[in-house]
């Protein structure tokens, strides 16, 4: 994150900043409120005009105070620029990072979810889904704004952890002569990120399908029983946060590039909408792929990993998808959506019980028809 919030800083942020809240106009507003107003009035009169003044400094000091020595005021990788100084909260103050960090986490993962999704939507994502009797009325737009609405309270929830990594308390690093192994160590941290975050992901995933968690937090990303790309990120805000822990947790407990930090968390946020579009490419018994994510949303209480189906294997909770699914003659037939459905049925009740607020598209076209 310094990476990224440096060069924001140094091409955008310094100059916003000293626009929206520039040093000498924000000093000189704050002595010019304290020094008309009538308490300051009755003090001076006192002669205790020193005790407004030193209220003043030290107010405005509290502003701007920030750790020098954690990405102060001078830069890594950029010169500084005219405006670097010239906002009442510098680069190094904690109060401008978290600020920064939530715009930062808030567009990024919006055009990060906006555009893959855009793009897996057109390009990639099986659209005969429409036809299934499962699927919602007006279910992409509702995806969207249930991910619309979630996305910027994940990015403020995550915004502590992205501070703490900033503050020099995580295990990521840039110099490559800081990684025992080089090169190799790097490669290796692949690997062991998506095993790692996998096995606390399925556990985390677990937790959520308990009945009471699931009814409080998780049913909302359930309400998409047939998925498109955009219901990748439809979640409970505190679901999906919950669920990227283990993407934080990581760097803090194994060392971990910045730059292999920032392509794997870009691929996760292009994995997780991959595996909810649909297109079931490969029936691999490892992956866990968009057929065994399809299982788990038409069939509740099976494969809750996301990379890979060792942790369901271990824990009992695989299933393995039907051949029907990646035969093009029989994925959409009505036998093949008419045994889902009645598969599906049952689970639901004994996981939400008889109540279902879903609207499905098949029920508003047989009205349309009667």
């Amino acid at each position: 994150m310094d990476i990224v919030l440096e060069t924001l800083d140094y091409y955008v942020l310094d100059y916003t900043y000293a626009k929206l809240l520039p040093k000498d106009v924000s000093t000189n507003y704050l002595s010019s409120i304290l020094n008309n107003s009538t308490i300051v009035q009755n003090l001076l009169e006192n002669d205790q005009y020193k005790l407004i003044n030193d209220f003043t400094n030290q107010f405005t000091n509290q502003l701007t105070s920030g750790d020098k020595d954690v990405y102060g005021n001078i830069p890594q990788w950029f010169d500084t620029t005219i405006y670097t100084s010239s906002s009442i909260l510098p680069r190094s103050s904690m109060i401008r990072q978290s600020i920064s960090v939530f715009f930062i986490l808030w567009v990024f993962g919006l055009l990060l979810y906006l555009g893959t999704a855009t793009f897996s939507y057109i390009f990639i994502f099986d659209k005969k889904v429409f036809n299934h009797p499962r699927y919602l009325k007006n279910q992409v737009s509702l995806e969207i704004k249930q991910a619309l609405g979630a996305i910027p309270i994940m990015a403020a929830l995550t915004v502590p952890w992205f501070l703490l990594e900033l503050k020099g308390y995580s295990k990521l690093y840039w110099d490559i002569n800081d990684a025992n192994g080089g090169m190799k160590s790097i490669w290796l941290q692949y690997p062991c990120f998506i095993m790692f975050t996998d096995f606390l992901l399925y556990l985390t995933h677990r937790w959520l399908h308990w009945p009471k968690v699931y009814k409080m937090l998780h049913k909302p990303h359930h309400k998409w029983l047939v998925t498109t790309p955009f219901a990748s990120h439809a979640f409970h805000p505190i679901d999906g946060y919950f669920q990227s822990l283990p993407y934080h947790i990581y760097p803090f407990l194994f060392p971990l590039h910045k730059a292999n930090y920032l392509l794997l968390f870009t691929f996760v946020s292009i994995w997780s909408v991959l595996i909810h579009d649909g297109e079931y490419v490969s029936n691999n018994p490892v992956i866990n792929g968009a057929a065994c994510h399809t299982v788990h949303h038409l069939y509740f209480n099976y494969n809750y990993g996301q990379f890979t189906t060792l942790w369901d294997r271990i824990g009992f909770s695989y299933r393995k998808p039907e051949f029907e699914l990646f035969d093009k003659k029989t994925k959409h037939s009505k036998e093949t959506w008419d045994s889902q459905i009645s598969k599906m049925e049952r689970i639901k009740e004994i996981v939400e019980g008889d109540e279902d607020d879903r609207i499905y598209i098949s029920d508003v076209n047989t009205k349309k028809h009667k």
